[in-house]
């Protein structure tokens, strides 16, 4: 039952991944990627209102999977990593939270240019 509930928020949120970017690609000229940038935007703006309204409260298991993990995980993976930051710095786990916001857009973006060589270089062998 919890797996069902994990795919219908992913869908869920895939869908509105897709609306939204779509959407706000239409806010203006040239390359700049509105749609991504308004998705991690409200993506992480709305995982934060949920956890704080439900942090208090009995959220069932199977809810809890479709809001945060599918929900949200399929609308962006980028609010999930914002909250874990928001949550090592309520902890009072400063390094920890820098660590964790330098590590996955440092690494990240590292990791899409490492690949994308990669792959360049074995395709032009």
């Amino acid at each position: 039952m919890k797996l069902l509930w994990l795919m219908g928020g992913g869908a869920l949120g895939t869908l509105l991944r897709y609306l939204v970017s779509g959407w706000a690609m239409q806010w203006g000229p040239g390359v700049f990627p509105y749609g991504t940038m308004a998705v991690n935007v409200l993506g992480s703006f709305f995982i934060g209102v949920f956890w704080a309204v439900f942090e208090s409260g009995n959220l069932q298991v199977n809810h809890r999977l479709f809001l945060f993990t599918g929900l949200f995980g399929g609308f962006t993976t980028f609010s999930s990593y914002s909250l874990e930051t928001l949550n090592l710095v309520r902890d009072q786990e400063i390094k920890l939270a820098v660590l964790n916001f330098l590590g996955n857009n440092l690494l990240g973006f590292i990791g899409v240019v490492a690949g994308f060589l990669l792959v360049k270089l074995l395709i032009v062998r």
